[in-house]
């Protein structure tokens, strides 16, 4: 079988939506493969046995094309009717990717969405331009530091956060360990953080902006945004994989006002693309901002990678805002200029840790890191 098999021809009345798979195979097996994951991936059972012509027309996947990558893999793109979806966030994942991710030679590289799929989820409320305006950037590329270690009681987290505002850094995140724990309560901690940021920010005249981390089942969701949106705040932290993707786009679209930065908590326990869940999925169902791990850091992301997810993310996508990258995990103030020579300006720059440790000296480090952002324009 050629490498650029294009599958049997299937009239169908809908356009489909495509997933791109990466497949470990042998040359003599991928069309094989490609046609047992069309059916796993929407009938789940042999298409021979299936005498309902719509079903056979509408509903069973399509083999688009096999591409070979090289070292033995193969990429076969997937015909999947959207009405299978539900249009609905779990579905659309599970239709995706939900029985062949036990697979584990088959890694969900992307996926091609419909203009109208694409309008039933519509994507971030605010976006790029969103967060920008949020705090008087027009150009220049976003600061950002997180509220660590957790353990804390919501007084010391406070300090810290007020700290970080006087050094005029536009948003502060919860640690995504954040949660409702005993030592922290949620109510306790948002309310005398943002009074905290507050403070800071009317001595300042930086409108920086505090995300506290909101988590639990979607009752635990929604009395915490009720907190948030009562207690003056206008952002979030949301990990979509720990709390649930239709969760996630649930609140996104309860809560029009609020702008989400998405954690990627748990992103790798599956075998998806970066790029793909964090960068354009997430995109879809709502994340103004992403945050994901920068190369050269605490994890094992390339560059290549990095710069295809921020890419993603960004990418012109008709009615879709842009979503900002958030590159972070173990980054320095001396990485600031390699950072944005990197990224360009539409990016948000996330360290946490290595300003933590300036301690007492912690509104200075902010400071000189926010100058060293401005700086290079």
């Amino acid at each position: 079988m050629p490498f650029g098999y294009r599958g049997p021809y299937i009239p169908t009345m809908t356009v489909r939506l495509v997933a791109h798979y990466h497949v470990r195979s042998d040359a003599s097996s991928i069309a094989a493969r490609a046609e047992a994951i069309a059916a796993e991936q929407s009938v789940e059972m042999p298409v021979s046995a299936i005498d309902d012509r719509t079903v056979l027309d509408e509903i069973v996947g399509r083999v688009e094309s096999i591409g070979e990558l090289g070292d033995g893999q193969f990429e076969v793109r997937i015909g999947l009717a959207p009405s299978t979806t539900g249009f609905e966030p779990g579905q659309l994942l599970n239709m995706l990717f939900g029985n062949t991710s036990i697979q584990n030679d088959v890694m969900l590289a992307d996926a091609d969405f419909p203009e109208a799929f694409v309008a039933a989820f519509k994507g971030p409320h605010s976006g790029l331009d969103g967060l920008r305006t949020r705090v008087k950037a027009s150009s220049r590329a976003l600061t950002c530091s997180a509220l660590k270690p957790q353990g804390l009681p919501p007084s010391d987290l406070a300090k810290i956060a007020g700290q970080l505002a006087a050094g005029g850094i536009d948003y502060i995140k919860d640690d995504h360990g954040l949660a409702d724990q005993s030592y922290s309560r949620f109510k306790d901690r948002v309310t005398a953080c943002a009074d905290a940021v507050a403070e800071s920010s009317a001595r300042t005249g930086v409108a920086t902006r505090y995300l506290p981390s909101v988590s639990g089942n979607l009752d635990s969701l929604r009395q915490q945004m009720r907190h948030v949106i009562m207690s003056g705040l206008d952002a979030v932290l949301i990990a979509p994989m720990i709390v649930g993707l239709p969760n996630f786009h649930t609140l996104v679209r309860e809560n029009p006002d609020i702008a989400f930065m998405t954690h990627p908590a748990m992103a790798g326990a599956a075998r998806i693309a970066p790029s793909f869940l964090l960068g354009k999925l997430f995109r879809l169902l709502g994340a103004d901002a992403t945050v994901f791990p920068n190369f050269g850091g605490r994890f094992a992301y390339s560059p290549e990678e990095c710069r295809r997810l921020a890419a993603t993310a960004l990418a012109p996508w008709p009615s879709i805002r842009p979503t900002v990258p958030v590159p972070a995990g173990g980054m320095s103030i001396e990485r600031v200029d390699e950072m944005l020579d990197f990224y360009g300006t539409d990016v948000m720059l996330l360290i946490g840790g290595s300003l933590l440790a300036a301690r007492e000296r912690l509104s200075q480090e902010t400071a000189r890191f926010v100058e060293a952002v401005r700086r290079h324009g």
